[in-house]
């Protein structure tokens, strides 16, 4: 499998200001040797983000979130970590080396391909924005989009443009060439036909762009107009219906099983995004904005896929569905739940809203104002109530063969759910709807029953000293220089610490690379467990920031750690000697060790 050499990822990160990569994205305010924002991962009046230059590495006190330059364009701009050292490395003019190969999508000719695919949907994009501007007929549009109640702001923002009538709009702007053209069939804007030509697939259309997470425009919907006058014809002339919401197909740019309209708006609109409300069209993303409700998506005519989950849940732990409370609407909610069972681990939530018949969000909201709309939103359907109603409905559940199938059909569903209290949870109300115990069971009680917790202060009682190891530690990631000062790691190699063996190897890599700062040592560890314990002891900060002092407590603890390993291994080869199993060389080490840890008293007593 192709990879980025370490040393690499390190030169970067020592090239790279994430002062500057941040203060991009978030506005920052120089705060003393630091820099302070508020939040950009939970909501906040008062700053509590912190980003170190010295370091490299940022930290909120308040939602804990912290990391590299690679770990906040992952967080914050949703990039893959190769797509993130590669964003690094262009914004530094560093070519990424691959070993093994190169990453899918990432070798020089295909990333050009792509590169000029994304610039060619840009300019694709701008030209129907223009046109909505500028075409002649581009009054019908934008005396729908009015009669729709939207404002020019908005339209604005979410790029709305206007394909006007005609074949060859399209080609004759930008299609000037063979490779212009191919790319334009390879997007999905043109068609070819079987004799070789081409013609636009959008015509007479208003335009809605699709964004991927960085805002690059990856695929457009098209909504006819009402009095669009090529609704029946294609491009060979036969007469067909006009579907109402035409997509762009399948492009290596573009799946719409994994696209969400909306998505990117919805996160610049809002610094915090406490939740996401799917509705199935673009009109009904833009209505809702309109309406001051910013955080609707919509999918692309396309069931709700586990990707768009899993896209969703990386930006809140809160989904809700809104679907027209016709039968339609609730088969189309119920493929949604299904779809959903293998995502639902604990701490995420479903719901769903069913609207009055007749009515669509983009209606509604009209209807009855935001405040109204967001109440009910509030008040939709939980999860496990859907779920359970759903199947209960043709169900005779006052009859055992009714709770017996009822039982044959969630079971299996149920057992799609991943492990954890939600899925324990389901079964049990189960097992209570099919009367397959009682309600006020010994075994429904104890396991309801809560854990023992200890009381409020007993662990200040337990007197437990600080470890060694995470002090010592502390003081390396704020200053990694000290490693120098280390010496000859072997002096540990005989304790047995919990954390002694990440210790000697954050050592190892400091004395090798001597230049590393403290992002640059964390990513050596990143997809490792050890990561998540070194950025928490990362935000350590002395009283006093004075590295002569600093220096004197680091070399200080190294000695007393030599210490407790020089005792542990003593105490061990006393305990062999107890069973009379020391050798003569285990002798003499016992002796050594004895007059380095007593080096007043003469012998072992």
């Amino acid at each position: 499998m192709p990879r980025i050499p370490q040393s690499f990822i390190d030169d970067l990160i020592n090239r790279v200001d994430i002062v500057e990569i941040i203060d991009s994205r978030v506005p920052l305010k120089k705060a003393g040797r630091e820099y302070t924002a508020c939040c950009p991962f939970h909501s906040e009046k008062t700053p509590s983000f912190t980003v170190s230059a010295s370091k490299q590495f940022y930290h909120c006190f308040g939602c804990g979130a912290h990391g590299t330059a690679v770990g906040f364009l992952m967080e914050y701009d949703h990039m893959s970590f190769p797509e993130a050292i590669e964003e690094l490395a262009r914004q530094t003019g560093l070519d990424v080396p691959y070993e093994g190969g190169t990453r899918a999508g990432a070798d020089p000719a295909r990333q050009k391909q792509s590169q000029d695919l994304y610039a060619v949907l840009d300019r694709a994009s701008r030209f129907y924005q223009q046109q909505l501007r500028q075409h002649a007929q581009s009054s019908r549009a934008i005396d729908y989009l009015k009669q729709r109640g939207l404002s020019g702001l908005v339209a604005a923002e979410y790029g709305i443009g206007f394909a006007p009538p005609g074949w060859d709009n399209l080609i004759r702007q930008m299609g000037n060439s063979e490779v212009l053209q191919e790319q334009l069939v390879t997007v999905g804007m043109l068609i070819r036909k079987e004799d070789g030509r081409c013609y636009d697939r959008f015509r007479d259309r208003i335009m809605f762009p699709i964004r991927d997470p960085r805002g690059r425009c990856i695929g457009f919907g098209g909504r006819i107009l009402p009095d669009a006058a090529e609704a029946n014809q294609d491009g060979g002339g036969k007469k067909s219906a006009a579907a109402k919401y035409l997509n762009s197909p399948e492009t290596p740019l573009f799946h719409k099983g994994q696209e969400l309209y909306g998505l990117f708006e919805a996160r610049r609109a809002l610094r915090d995004i406490p939740r996401l409300l799917v509705v199935e069209g673009y009109m009904d993303v833009v209505a809702l904005a309109e309406a001051g409700i910013r955080y609707a998506v919509a999918t692309l005519g396309t069931a709700t896929t586990v990707d768009h989950l899993n896209r969703l849940f990386r930006l809140c732990n809160e989904v809700v569905f809104c679907f027209d409370g016709d039968r339609a609407g609730r088969e189309a909610a119920w493929r949604a739940l299904e779809n959903a069972l293998p995502v639902m681990r604990d701490g995420r939530q479903i719901r769903f809203m069913f609207l009055p018949d007749g009515e669509d969000p983009d209606t509604q909201v009209k209807k009855v104002g935001q405040q109204q709309f967001e109440v009910d939103v509030d008040a939709a359907m939980p999860f496990s109530e859907f779920f359970f109603e759903r199947l209960k409905e043709p169900l005779n559940m006052n009859s055992l063969d009714g709770r017996a199938q009822l039982v044959s059909q969630a079971r299996p569903l149920l057992n799609k759910l991943p492990d954890g209290v939600m899925k324990s949870m389901m079964n049990q109300q189960l097992d209570k709807l099919a009367r397959l115990q009682e309600p006020n069971s010994g075994r429904a009680a104890a396991s309801a029953s809560p854990r023992r917790r200890y009381p409020a202060g007993a662990a200040a009682h337990r007197n437990t000293p600080p470890s060694p190891i995470r002090y010592i530690l502390q003081r390396l990631l704020h200053q990694p220089e000290l490693a120098k000062q280390a010496g000859d790691l072997s002096r540990f190699s005989t304790g047995d610490i919990p954390g002694l063996d990440l210790l000697i190897e954050v050592l190892e890599i400091l004395q090798i690379h001597t230049t590393l700062k403290t992002g640059s040592l964390i990513e050596h560890f990143r997809d490792s467990p050890k990561a998540a314990h070194l950025e928490k002891l990362a935000v350590w900060q002395p009283e006093i920031d004075d590295e002569a002092s600093l220096g004197e407590e680091f070399t200080t603890a190294l000695s007393k750690l030599e210490q407790i390993c020089l005792q542990q291994r003593y105490d061990a080869l006393l305990a062999q000697s107890d069973l009379g199993q020391l050798s003569a060389s285990d002798e003499a080490e016992c002796r050594e060790l004895f007059r380095k840890l007593h080096p007043n008293k003469d012998k072992p007593t």
